[in-house]
């Protein structure tokens, strides 16, 4: 009975084929537009041949009373056989009432990691400082993109993670290679906000082990600091490294400081949200030296900005002043950052609170001005010793 069956199944009149990689090869074109070849076996499968002679391998079902046709691919890149097993794989889900077709344009409009930076680029890096903002970016277009663009994002595996982070520490730059994942994670957590994915892939990679380089000044070396600044050919310059030294603040929060900013009869620095770090509005209390910097200068400003350039804008950065400042003081290896590590490693010797510290430094959370802490084990030694110097004559007795 079923091979009376598979003899009576006809298409047009005609006795429906097996279709085989011989008979794809010889089957004749339309004279125009295309035809379809069902095969007499496995329900659905056909190929479809066009009056050009493309061939490819299709597959025709009903699901959901709604008449599909998905094309599983052309001829030669999938054989006949290749086409048929894919046919039943599709056919498997069919039967359990899956949409192969639906499933294919799903993919295929899945966002791709390319998508993922442009959303990025739009929502989360306008909460950040406009510093840490073009680091993000330049993360984004030196390390992630070049690779991994046009993966989906729902493809990534943690795999893809470990081998971003590896060709980042392969140049060299392991702390750089840390920095760059954590970006790419904190993107693909916003993917799974988004419900892009189900799971974030970067969770849990292998940082590279990270030494804290801190250097911070000595009492002569803030001498030698202060006096090659007086001789410092570039003065506003000077005085933007004063300040930094004095306040221990961010370079992007003192080249950006506008007068509006300070109530100098106060002592206040009043740091709007969108010039911190961490967006937050900040009130930094301002020493009597930095007071004095800052009104010797108001005397001679003509704009809104303490350290404008010729046309207005803030300045850049201060590499070339500094890198002047290192060569005129031998201090080869010291950054600019270390006068913020300076300035708080002052206070602590000084015996001032991590709390204190924090304020001053415009730290939102104790935690991140816990890095200093180490430095306080000098002073508190020396509270120690005071025990000991007053208790002592009592112990010889």
């Amino acid at each position: 009975m079923s091979n009376m069956t598979a003899q009576c199944r006809t298409q047009g009149g005609h006795k429906m084929p097996k279709i085989t990689e011989t008979f794809t090869k010889k089957a004749e074109p339309p004279r125009n537009g295309n035809k379809v070849y069902r095969d007499d076996d496995l329900m659905g499968f056909g190929l479809r041949v066009t009056a050009a002679g493309a061939r490819s391998f299709v597959l025709n079902y009903t699901l959901n009373k709604r008449e599909r046709r998905m094309t599983i691919g052309p001829h030669p890149a999938w054989s006949a056989a290749a086409a048929r097993e894919e046919a039943k794989q599709l056919r498997r889900q069919i039967d359990r009432g899956i949409d192969p077709l639906e499933e294919k344009n799903h993919r295929q409009a899945a966002p791709t990691v390319a998508d993922l930076w442009e959303e990025y680029e739009r929502v989360h890096l306008p909460t950040l400082s406009a510093r840490s903002a073009q680091d993000q970016r330049s993360m984004w277009q030196k390390y992630i993109l070049p690779d991994l663009r046009h993966l989906k994002v729902a493809d990534l595996t943690s795999r893809h993670a470990d081998r971003l982070h590896a060709a980042v520490s392969a140049t060299g730059k392991l702390t750089r290679a840390n920095r760059v994942l954590e970006v790419f994670r904190k993107a693909l957590n916003l993917a799974i906000r988004w419900g892009w994915i189900d799971k974030n892939p970067s969770d849990g990679f292998r940082r590279n082990p990270e030494q804290p380089r801190e250097q911070y000044l000595k009492p002569e070396e803030y001498q030698l600091v202060f006096d090659a600044l007086d001789r410092m050919p570039n003065q506003k310059a000077a005085n933007a490294i004063r300040l930094l030294a004095l306040t221990g603040s961010r370079r992007g929060e003192v080249l950006t400081l506008a007068w509006d900013d300070l109530d100098l009869d106060l002592g206040l620095w009043i740091r709007p949200a969108e010039k911190s770090k961490d967006r937050k509005r900040k009130r930094i209390t301002l020493s009597n030296e930095a007071l004095m910097l800052l009104r010797a200068m108001q005397v001679d400003a003509t704009g809104p900005l303490v350290f404008p350039t010729s046309n207005g804008t803030p300045m850049q950065d201060l590499n070339r002043p500094w890198r002047w400042l290192r060569d005129d003081t031998g201090l080869s290896d010291l950054r600019i950052h270390d006068l913020r590590h300076s300035f708080a490693s002052v206070l602590i010797s000084g015996g001032e609170t991590l709390e204190t510290i924090g304020k001053l430094l415009g730290h939102s959370q104790h935690q991140t001005t816990l890095r200093y802490a180490h430095l306080m084990d000098d002073p508190m030694r020396s509270a120690a010793n005071k025990f000991s110097s007053v208790v002592k004559s009592d112990f010889g007795k």
